[in-house]
């Protein structure tokens, strides 16, 4: 999959379209739709064309338990098109992003949803609005994510790295620590593979890692108390920690833009974010987030330490405006 062309205006299009329109219109699905139920799939294909001759799979891994909806709702009422801009101007020329929807195979009706590989505003669109937002998880503090995590290392082929041994990108977001191990009856349930015994979470990440770059994304602060320590014993720097849901589409494209040296260190980054018409809380919110990662990388910059000084100013005007503004006596 992944034939088309990728325009910005038409994404911007789609979205002004449904402006106005509730949540539950956009994402209609009562049940997992019968093209995205992962049983019997072989592979989701990232392939080179014509149109595109250096494809890069970018997988997103979406859990739509419990609160977790509102990031797939941002990505499709306001978000996607900005993610798709800042990778254009990272001259990341052929993209072709799947979306997968993650639930708790213990409990939900629809634990895995996954999609195609794509290039084009509409296809994107489609496959991201038809995922199923549950809306369930089993409130044990553990999901599927190691069920999402399996198909990706078996189930996808992509051109980038049969081709050119160049790594695609997955960005799961979540609150929740994945289960220790994959168990072989989930796995034939709701995949249909036989497995001998069941899987541990580190051996799957370990086969997924030679083929994609994974990276776990946890929407805010308050949720990262819960989740964040076991991920970064999996992932380690390429757990992002955001304060908000809002600037997922900065921080998943500033990660590959630090990943792959498009931008020289997070100075590069907040200029091109800037140039991305991000506001510029958003931007030092961004900065903060990928500042593990980037030091990881050797590229920090100077943005890391204004990012900082951004955050304390926010605050103090926050307790400025509350106190309005009294010296204490």
């Amino acid at each position: 999959m992944g034939f088309g062309n990728y325009s910005h205006e038409a994404h911007e299009a789609i979205l002004r379209g449904r402006a106005n329109v509730p949540a539950q219109q956009v994402f209609r699905q009562q049940a997992c739709h019968p093209l995205m139920n992962p049983k019997g799939v072989r592979a989701r294909e990232s392939r080179d064309s014509a149109d595109h001759p250096s494809s890069i799979g970018i997988v997103f891994a979406l859990d739509v338990t419990g609160s977790m909806g509102v990031i797939p709702r941002l990505l499709a009422t306001e978000q996607l098109p900005k993610f798709m801009k800042v990778l254009g101007d990272c001259k990341v020329i052929d993209p072709q992003l799947l979306f997968m929807a993650v639930g708790d195979a213990t409990c939900d009706r629809a634990p895995l949803q996954v999609g195609q590989f794509e290039s084009t505003a509409q296809l994107m669109d489609q496959w991201l609005t038809w995922s199923y937002l549950e809306g369930g998880g089993g409130g044990g503090g553990q999901e599927s994510y190691e069920l999402a995590l399996y198909f990706l290392a078996q189930h996808t082929e992509m051109d980038c790295w049969v081709k050119r041994k160049k790594r695609g990108y997955l960005f799961m977001t979540g609150d929740e620590l994945p289960y220790p191990m994959l168990s072989k009856h989930v796995a034939e349930a709701i995949i249909g593979d036989k497995l001998d015994d069941d899987l541990k979470v580190e051996e799957i990440i370990a086969e997924l890692a030679k083929t994609i770059v994974p990276f776990f994304v946890i929407p805010d602060f308050e949720r990262r108390k819960r989740c964040e320590a076991r991920w970064r014993e999996l992932l380690g720097d390429h757990v992002l920690c955001m304060e908000s849901p809002q600037d997922v589409c900065f921080v998943t494209s500033g990660a590959i833009s630090l990943s792959e040296g498009f931008v020289a260190d997070l100075d590069a980054l907040t200029r091109l974010l800037r140039d991305a018409s991000a506001p510029r809380e958003r931007v030092s919110a961004a900065v903060r987030a990928l500042t593990p990662l980037a030091e990881s990388l050797g590229r920090n910059g100077h943005s890391a330490a204004s990012a900082v000084k951004d955050a304390s100013e926010s605050l103090a005007g926050s307790l400025k405006r509350l106190f309005g503004g009294h010296d204490k006596k």
